[in-house]
């Protein structure tokens, strides 16, 4: 006999934590979590901690420690899901099944989708702070490099805030300058974009930065082939492709939800990424009215970002414990985000908008794409320990 829960959540990270702490926090009784990860870390720190302003001390904890009283942790990894069924499929061969169930397990990192470029990442020039282990390295490259050529790359497609490829080469440019190397290091960021993220006034101000630091900009270009050997990578732009040597590589890798996810019923027909077909703004599934998903594996319209998360999981909440009762939904996500720019290792700001990257700002009244030292004490101070102590406790 399987197990079977009211309320079913696939992934322990943000969104699957922070949902369920909200959902007991509502007095909504047998959840349980499908996590196999004995370890939670807190990924905007990430940045930081490549730029050596932060220790991955503070951005882990072990999973025991986050996970919601009341909740059962079902330590174990997802292989299918039966949502005609209404069952899961776990790793170790046991089935669960579900009146609800909410699909959150995040992305997956697609190191192989770029040849060469597992390969440059476990050499020893390349790093990336989307990876635990690799943060640090990152750090170790950018305080060791004293000349040369340093490349940074953001992917085309879906992201889980990909603007930390920018994050990380602006602060790695304020500590070269620091040390009065800067002028002896060219710094190349290569984005998918036209633009540097796509709203005038932030690229206006990015554009500022980087004219200070002496930065190139690729626009509309990407990463195609990586050779660790020769340390060169192959970028494909307006004008064709070329090879760039690097004396540093720092990759965004491409992203796509995780490969058995794909192969479910869940996204929709000719989804190449995987994401769950949802409506965007209640978060719940088209076709299987009591299956939901929010955060980076939702197939919803909005820039992958904490702070987008934070607002879907308000929403699936109310609507989830609506349709407990067997109402309809009623609350609404309105496609916000938010990217957090880190312009030194001393001062930042924030990008607010929507799925059209129109402006959304929280405070109407103040001009948030500007260059400060309190919005840096928010992303690096204020908010891990917002995430820690509130976020993961269903109170903010």
């Amino acid at each position: 006999m399987g197990q079977h829960h009211r309320v079913l959540v696939i992934g322990g990270g943000n969104a699957g934590i922070s949902l369920a702490a909200r959902l007991t926090r509502k007095k909504v009784g047998d959840v349980a979590v499908i996590e196999p990860r004995e370890t939670h870390y807190f990924q905007p720190l990430f940045s930081h901690i490549g730029a050596g302003a932060a220790e991955m001390a503070e951005a882990v904890r072990p999973q025991a420690d986050v996970m919601p009283r009341g909740v059962e942790w079902i330590r174990d990894a997802v292989t299918d899901i039966l949502p005609g069924e209404n069952a899961v499929v776990l790793a170790g061969g046991g089935r669960v099944t579900y009146d609800h169930l909410v699909v959150c397990p995040g992305l997956q990192l697609d190191w192989d989708a770029v040849p060469g470029l597992a390969e440059a990442m476990a050499g020893p020039h390349g790093s990336s702070n989307y990876d635990a282990e690799l943060a640090p390295k990152t750090w170790e490259l950018v305080r060791d490099l004293r000349s040369g050529t340093a490349v940074f790359t953001q992917p085309p497609g879906p992201a889980k805030c990909a603007g930390a490829a920018q994050k990380i080469a602006y602060m790695a440019c304020d500590y070269w300058r620091e040390q009065g190397v800067l002028q002896d290091i060219a710094v190349a960021l290569v984005v998918p974009t036209p633009t540097a993220f796509g709203m005038p006034d932030v690229d206006a101000e990015l554009e500022r930065k980087m004219a200070e630091y002496g930065m190139t900009l690729l626009t509309s270009t990407t990463l195609t082939a990586v050779d660790a050997d020769d340390r060169t990578v192959a970028l494909a732009g307006p004008a064709g492709e070329r090879e760039v040597p690097y004396d540093l590589l720092h990759v965004v890798p491409p992203q796509s939800a995780p490969d058995w996810l794909k192969n479910t019923d869940l996204p929709a027909p000719g989804d190449g990424g995987g994401f769950v077909e949802v409506d965007p703004e209640t978060l719940r599934h088209r076709r299987y009215l009591n299956v939901w998903s929010l955060g980076d594996a939702a197939g919803t319209t909005n820039s992958k970002s904490g702070g987008a998360l934070r607002k879907q999981v308000k929403v699936l909440a109310k609507n989830l414990v609506g349709a407990l009762r067997g109402q309809a939904p009623q609350a609404r996500y309105d496609g916000y985000s938010v990217c957090p720019f880190t312009l030194s290792r001393g001062t930042a700001f924030f990008a607010e908008f929507d799925d059209a990257y129109r402006p959304q700002p929280s405070y109407p009244w103040l001009k948030m794409a500007k260059e400060r030292r309190w919005q840096w004490v928010m992303d690096r101070h204020v908010l891990p320990q917002v995430y820690w102590h509130l976020i993961l406790k269903g109170r903010a």
